[in-house]
């Protein structure tokens, strides 16, 4: 009945009104309705059952969404013209903990981090976007100084470049961003594309962004709370560092981790959020250079921002509080990057993910 209320509520609402789908730790994927113009969020309610399908990605091309899943899964979900989701099919993940996948842009590839087992994975999709036989999987070795996060390889994002040449793997288990040679025709890894990139040692590199030029990437580090800028060679693939920047306020002693970054779509400003400090810490961005000068330090709204979006509009972030079981909804004013006090908040269980098709 919450979910036919939430139709309703979506066929009824402004056109600048869109559907916003959550990741969970919980018992499936939601769904709610975002209004750009007035920055409210509805409540979530439940669109798919499914086991802890944490982060999502959408499929390039088809009306299609992809999740990791417990039981070291991946799944997709065909999306109807209400928003609605049916599921096409899973199939293992290749490895224990998978916790973030991408698809290419040819839409004929899933990747997927298992963060669990130290490996990566490249899935084939067939023509309806239901995820098939592993094509490539890669298992890490190795270990970090930081001897509780980082005994072996985690494996902790997926990401393509935009020309499909290459793919980019943060672990943290092992403080390097992989970097392997991709075919989108086959979705084999061909082995290594250049030297990897190595992190500062017990960084524990996480998740990263690309600028919208690609000139630059930008690596969140979650055990040393710093991000790492480097300069990115579309021809080799080589990610070159060139700055190290911290994501807490001086004098801030208190335990923290990093979770999410992402860089405006004007590509001026960069976002990180903090786990702790429970803020999300603004950058502004030299378009030449790429370097970061930090502008802010904005309360989030709740505890534990694992992660975070910045709407298509460009003037909104939304948060998502795993820890406080909340998403809230931030101002951002394009022109400064900074962010308001948080508009409004609402409940949802376990929020790791938040996506806008």
């Amino acid at each position: 009945m919450k979910y036919l209320l939430f139709l309703t509520a979506l066929a009824a609402s402004s056109a600048l009104a869109r559907p916003v789908y959550i990741g969970t730790g919980a018992d499936g994927i939601y769904l709610a309705q975002f209004d750009s113009e007035t920055g409210v969020l509805t409540e979530p309610a439940l669109a798919a059952n499914y086991e802890a399908p944490g982060f999502l990605a959408l499929h390039p091309v088809k009306p299609v969404l992809h999740c990791v899943g417990g039981g070291d899964t991946v799944a997709s979900f065909s999306i109807a013209e209400d928003h609605s989701l049916t599921l096409l099919g899973s199939t293992p993940s290749g490895g224990k903990g998978p916790c973030h996948l991408a698809i290419d842009t040819s839409g004929r590839t899933l990747a997927v981090a298992n963060y669990g087992g130290g490996s990566f994975a490249t899935i084939r999709l067939d023509a309806d976007g239901k995820p098939g036989e592993i094509i490539s999987l890669v298992k890490m070795e190795g270990s970090g100084p930081n001897k509780n996060r980082q005994e072996a390889a985690h494996a902790h994002g997926v990401y393509f470049d935009k020309a499909n040449r290459f793919l980019f793997v943060p672990d943290l288990g092992i403080d390097k961003v992989l970097i392997r040679k991709f075919d989108p025709a086959s979705s084999v890894l061909s082995g290594n594309a250049t030297d990897d990139m190595i992190s500062p040692p017990g960084g524990g590199p996480r998740h990263m962004a690309f600028s919208p030029d690609e000139k630059h990437t930008y690596v969140i580090n979650e055990l040393t709370n710093t991000v790492s800028v480097a300069q990115f060679n579309a021809e080799t693939g080589a990610l070159k560092p060139i700055q190290e920047i911290g994501t807490l306020p001086e004098g801030f002693t208190e335990p923290n981790s990093t979770a999410e970054i992402e860089v405006h779509a004007n590509g001026n400003f960069v976002y990180g959020s903090n786990r702790g400090h429970d803020s999300i810490v603004v950058y502004k961005r030299d378009p030449k250079s790429g370097k970061l000068t930090l502008v802010q330090h904005a309360p989030c709204g709740g505890k534990a921002p694992r992660h975070f979006k910045i709407d298509p509009s460009g003037k909104w972030l939304l948060c998502a509080h795993q820890n406080s079981d909340t998403i809230s909804v931030l101002s951002l004013d394009p022109a400064t990057g900074l962010l308001g006090e948080p508009k409004s908040t609402v409940r949802a269980p376990k929020p790791i993910c938040i996506l806008f098709p």
